[in-house]
């Protein structure tokens, strides 16, 4: 998927946008490649300053230094929120990243999200308020119901303006909730994960475990 769709980019536009909502620690970033004027950027999910061993995971993208825009994590996580967003609105004014024509929110070509154990995607969980925050790009949490506390995330009408998402689950912890989100369509308290919904196409990359109760 991820290789369809950057030759499509390329070949149609000459450049192309992908965003990443998590960590992604098996996954094989080469394919993150950003040759040819493509442009990535980086949401983390997890505020974990470089001292302590995390930070900017934008070393793991063996691509172009100013082709990756990733958080500033020399800012506290409220002022990190704010200092991405106007990267972004920078970024749409120089079409560098389109806009959606049904939303007006950035477009990236391709997100690629996780999820959690709960069904949660990127930094927004079941119950949490930002679960239905529709007018910032980016926004910080500091109560975050899984450690460390704080970290900033794509919003849903950002996430949901995306062409095309890739959802990588894997791990039997996540089955559960994988059968909650594909198997409970009519839920009237839906997971996180079950509000993702892209302009394009949705696909899920389960592994054994994750897909057990099926």
């Amino acid at each position: 998927m991820l290789v369809t769709h950057h030759r499509g980019d390329v070949d149609g536009r000459g450049c192309g946008s992908r965003a990443s909502g998590g960590f992604f620690g098996a996954a094989s970033w080469h394919w993150w490649s950003v040759g040819n004027g493509r442009v990535a950027f980086w949401n983390q999910r997890r505020w974990l300053r470089t001292s302590g061993g995390g930070g900017s995971s934008s070393a793991r993208v063996p691509i172009l230094r100013g082709k990756v825009y990733a958080i500033n994590d020399a800012l506290p996580a409220d002022g990190a929120a704010d200092d991405y967003e106007t990267c972004l609105t920078h970024l749409v004014k120089s079409n560098v990243i389109s806009v959606s024509a049904a939303t007006g929110f950035p477009k990236f070509d391709l997100m690629l999200l996780g999820m959690g154990p709960d069904g949660h995607v990127a930094s927004l969980f079941p119950g949490h308020h930002l679960v239905k925050e529709n007018e910032k790009w980016v926004t910080f949490i500091k109560d975050s119901p899984k450690p460390p506390p704080e970290g900033i995330t794509f919003n849903f009408p950002v996430i949901n303006s995306s062409a095309n998402i890739a959802l990588v689950v894997y791990g039997a912890g996540k089955a559960g909730s994988v059968h909650a989100a594909l198997r409970n369509s009519q839920n009237s308290d839906p997971l996180p994960v079950q509000m993702v919904s892209p302009e394009g196409e949705l696909v899920w990359f389960l592994d054994k475990d994750a897909a057990s109760n099926l």
